[in-house]
């Protein structure tokens, strides 16, 4: 148990006997009423995103979930294969399961996977991936200072925004919270 104040963006709740995970949480001071707690909350079995408010002051149940790191292997269409690092059991998930986070994963990567009785809640990717430029547009010579930026695609297929000077070919570091380049690689 702790205290609503104390919760932060990540944490895993169990709330109204639901699991849900802390995608934001503000805390909040209205004039003459007491403290509360805004939140921004993902439902880990539906993954239905939902607003609530709670008094600062109220009891919630913080849930530890089970950690393990596992090694990305192989995909069969919407199935994904992971290997554990320390068992080598394999498990498969499905493609709903890992979010938008997908199209980042790359083979013999290893990533974070927590579980709550038994069942896979949430895939965590490393922070930084580096992957190729597939094709990108040229850009005229001299037209490439400022913030101008331009489509590519990924050797995956996924599209991102990347700036003037990047050419086809090129390795660049994508951030898999937001989905953003970087830098180059």
């Amino acid at each position: 148990m702790k205290k609503a104040k104390e919760i932060r963006n990540g944490n895993v709740l169990k709330m109204k006997n639901e699991i849900f995970r802390v995608l934001k949480s503000e805390h909040f001071n209205p004039s003459e009423k007491a403290c509360v707690m805004k939140l921004k909350l993902e439902n880990i079995i539906t993954g239905q995103i939902v607003n609530d408010i709670i008094p600062a002051s109220d009891a919630v149940d913080d849930l530890r979930l089970d950690t393990r790191e596992m090694q990305y292997l192989y995909s069969t269409g919407t199935t994904y294969t992971f290997m554990d690092n320390e068992t080598y059991e394999q498990l498969e998930v499905e493609e709903n399961q890992i979010g938008d986070n997908v199209v980042f994963l790359q083979e013999e990567m290893n990533i974070t996977v927590q579980f709550y009785e038994g069942r896979v809640v949430s895939i965590e990717l490393p922070t930084v991936v580096i992957a190729e430029i597939d094709y990108t547009e040229d850009v005229e010579r001299g037209n490439t200072s400022g913030g101008l930026i331009k489509d590519a695609k990924l050797a995956n297929g996924h599209e991102i925004k990347v700036p003037a000077f990047i050419k086809q070919g090129e390795k660049i570091k994508i951030d898999t919270r937001t989905g953003e380049y970087i830098s180059r690689a």
